[in-house]
């Protein structure tokens, strides 16, 4: 395969991570949409982030039936259009029931983003070229993240719908898919191989899905958490959003380096810098730097487990079963998403006696600790 040719998958690969990155559009602004729908119960404000989870895993199960009628080209483009389509639609209506299910049916699209893009990658990239190349992925993902909630924050300034503009990001990404993305049909499945997924996909899936249970409380209360001068500042909460997603930029570009130091324990090391990061916002609500340096850590977290676990879950399998793998493990992820706020909250209220973000992230930083301590134990006993 040409240089040229290389590149402009890549370009296509960036343009896929991008959708995942609309993910957390109105994270900058949650604390305006809380203020405005005042009878509106907090987890569900929180959901607006995570409620794409839902439908990600379902479309994720089944894209990786849907890759052997459709080509991941034809996928993707579709799921680029449906993730530009909703997030225009509450511009319609100030109905926070509009909102909540166009954030909904963003997950079409955020699924078939998470699922493919792997897919993606491992059919065009083999070796260190695919470590290197996932790495590209994880940072296009957090450079995404960056644009969206720093733009999405500056814009929300002016009005939390204004933030909602930034997901023209949909319909560029569906262009670059097009143009840039070489169609190779339908995946091909021949009488004698079966598609067949295996314990190590297991395990790694139910890793992710710990991950993001926890991690993904950093986009769903930092609005909310900030206090003294920079309380309900969307922002800053915008930057330090965006400084979680520049962190996952460097960290992605250097994931080989990174892989090489921490070895079979990357997955649970970016467990622990996610708890680290935790802390330092527990302690410091109101102390900008200390937060950023808090971003950073959690950005870390995210930035190297995802594109370790997916080669991972990618070399645990057959190719013909790729898809089918990381379809596995991006419904694990979103089943983490979706179910946070919900069982944090309800956690919170039972040990606190109250729900609090502070609380919550209290909560997170444990739980992590404690999963990241069990892989610890895990793969050391593999070893002997």
């Amino acid at each position: 395969m040409s240089k040229g040719k290389k590149i402009k998958i890549i370009i296509a690969i960036a343009a896929i991570s991008f959708i995942q990155g609309l993910q957390y559009c109105v994270s900058p602004v949650l604390g305006q949409i809380q203020a405005h729908y005042t009878d509106v119960d907090v987890s569900f404000i929180q959901m607006l982030i995570t409620a794409p989870a839902l439908m990600s895993m379902i479309v994720a199960v089944l894209s990786g039936w849907l890759v052997i009628k459709i080509s991941k080209k034809k996928l993707l483009i579709f799921g680029s259009l449906v993730a530009g389509v909703t997030g225009f639609l509450p511009f319609l209506s100030d109905s926070f029931g509009l909102l909540f299910f166009s954030r909904t049916f963003y997950g079409v699209g955020l699924g078939l983003a998470i699922a493919l893009n792997t897919a993606v990658v491992a059919e065009f990239f083999e070796g260190d070229e695919r470590v290197s190349v996932m790495g590209i992925q994880a940072a296009s993902v957090g450079a995404g993240m960056v644009v969206v909630t720093t733009v999405g924050g500056m814009l929300g300034a002016g009005g939390f719908k204004s933030a909602y503009m930034i997901n023209v990001i949909g319909f560029i990404s569906m262009f670059l898919i097009l143009f840039c993305l070489p169609d190779t049909g339908k995946a091909k499945v021949t009488k004698t191989e079966k598609i067949r997924l295996n314990s190590e996909v297991l395990k790694i899936s139910i890793l992710g899905m710990i991950e993001f249970l926890f991690l993904i409380t950093f986009t769903t209360n930092i609005a909310m958490h900030l206090s003294g001068s920079i309380a309900g500042n969307s922002a800053v909460s915008g930057n330090l959003t965006g400084i979680f997603s520049g962190a996952q930029i460097v960290i992605g570009l250097l994931l080989g380096v990174v892989t090489k130091m921490t070895k079979k324990y990357t997955l649970p090391v970016a467990m622990l810098s996610f708890s680290i990061g935790v802390i330092l916002l527990i302690l410091f609500p109101s102390n900008l730097i200390m937060l950023m340096i808090g971003a950073v850590f959690c950005g870390f977290s995210q930035g190297v487990f995802i594109p370790q676990a997916m080669v991972d879950v990618a070399s645990a399998v057959k190719p013909v079963a790729t898809a089918m793998a990381s379809a596995c493990f991006t419904c694990a992820i979103c089943f983490g998403q979706l179910i946070s706020p919900t069982v944090l909250n309800t956690a919170s209220k039972l040990i606190f006696g109250e729900v609090t973000t502070s609380n919550v992230y209290i909560i997170s930083a444990v739980g992590m600790t404690l999963a990241a301590a069990v892989s610890f134990v895990i793969k050391g006993r593999k070893e002997r």
